[in-house]
């Protein structure tokens, strides 16, 4: 397979994990960045050896000859810069959150749709190898039919002091950090019907809630209960682990703070370490979530090669994003809100 080229626009924060991560998928090489500041570009440019520099977008596409284009800048510019990416035909991996609003997100998956270029939403969190570990022990069959979960990620780690402006926005943990919870509800689970929501703020000092409890209905018969702190001080603080319980009519499936993950089901009872391996460039507690950045980028190098849709398209994500939506609706009107609705 000859290697794709690819270009990356936003050299922020959390891009230098893409960067990492593509430094480490044969068949991909980002050969472009871009981005508004000068200063950040000069860093990433100098650490991963890219010497071909922009700072605005519309040159870059002008001037490169690409194949997919990978944007980690902020929620606000997605949808321009993916709209020039479908109008230039060139296939798009775009950051969470997707869009602003769910109108945005629709009209973005229907810019490529109708430019006919792949479509993925960086949404990375399943791609956690002890997610996978569940998914697996899910599809064994060893628990039976799931008929109850809950995904939960409660810590009190300080996310602020890397990402400032996480703290100024009146949305905060649904859309940032909810989102990828939802997701994981939606792939152990199956798509939602309907959605209870309550939210709260416990630290003052930010403009967003940094708390929220989500119930939903599962169109299989599940249910499941989504919960999300940034607020909650533990003895071991576990960030960034996601924890996990199924129930199922044959058994249970436990991934409990260190990795663990305990089955009970129709073969009897295992407990095994699913942790994350630390890759070269990685570090703890982030481990995790840098090894599911690899896990993504790679499969959609595979689904380019193969033609085939991402497990997270920007089809699919429209059926997460809705969730974070009707979360946000739910927790101010205090009432259920149906998920079909949303996606009309």
């Amino acid at each position: 397979m000859a290697e794709l080229r690819g270009a990356l626009i936003g050299c922020g924060f959390f891009a230098v994990n893409q960067m990492h991560a593509w430094r480490d998928i044969e068949g991909a090489e980002i050969v472009a960045i871009c981005d508004r500041d000068p200063q950040r570009l000069k860093v990433v440019g100098d650490q991963f050896g890219v010497a071909r520099r922009y700072t605005d977008a519309a040159a870059m596409f002008a001037a490169e000859k690409l194949d997919f284009v990978d944007i980690a800048t902020t929620v606000g510019s997605h949808r321009p810069l993916v709209e020039m990416a479908a109008g230039n035909r060139v296939p798009v991996i775009c950051q969470k959150p997707f869009a602003p609003t769910l109108a945005d997100a629709k009209a973005m998956v229907r810019a490529c749709a109708e430019a006919g270029v792949p479509l993925m939403v960086h949404e990375n969190f399943r791609w956690q190898s002890p997610i996978q570990a569940v998914r697996a022990v899910l599809d064994s069959g060893e628990i039976g039919t799931p008929f109850f979960g809950r995904i939960s990620f409660r810590s009190g780690y300080d996310v602020f002091s890397g990402q400032p402006y996480l703290a100024t926005g009146k949305r905060f943990i649904i859309e940032d950090l909810g989102i990828h919870i939802l997701d994981i509800a939606r792939f152990l689970l199956g798509d939602v019907t309907s959605l209870t929501a309550r939210t709260a703020r416990i630290n003052p000092a930010i403009a967003g809630e940094d708390v929220a409890t989500m119930l939903m209905d599962h169109a299989g018969g599940a249910t499941s209960v989504v919960d999300c702190s940034y607020a909650t001080k533990l003895a071991v603080e576990p960030f960034p682990e996601t924890l996990i319980e199924l129930d199922g009519g044959d058994g249970t499936i436990r991934l409990t703070q260190g990795y663990k993950l305990t089955v009970a089901g129709k073969s009897g009872t295992t407990v095994s370490d699913v942790s994350p391996p630390l890759l070269a460039w990685a570090s703890r507690p982030w481990h995790n979530i840098q090894e599911s950045v690899l896990a993504i980028q790679k499969h959609w190098v595979d689904s380019l090669a193969s033609g085939k849709e991402p497990a997270t398209s920007g089809a699919d994500n429209l059926k997460t994003f809705a969730l974070v939506e009707a979360a946000y609706a739910g927790a101010a009107s205090r009432e259920p809100v149906q998920i079909d609705a949303l996606l009309k």
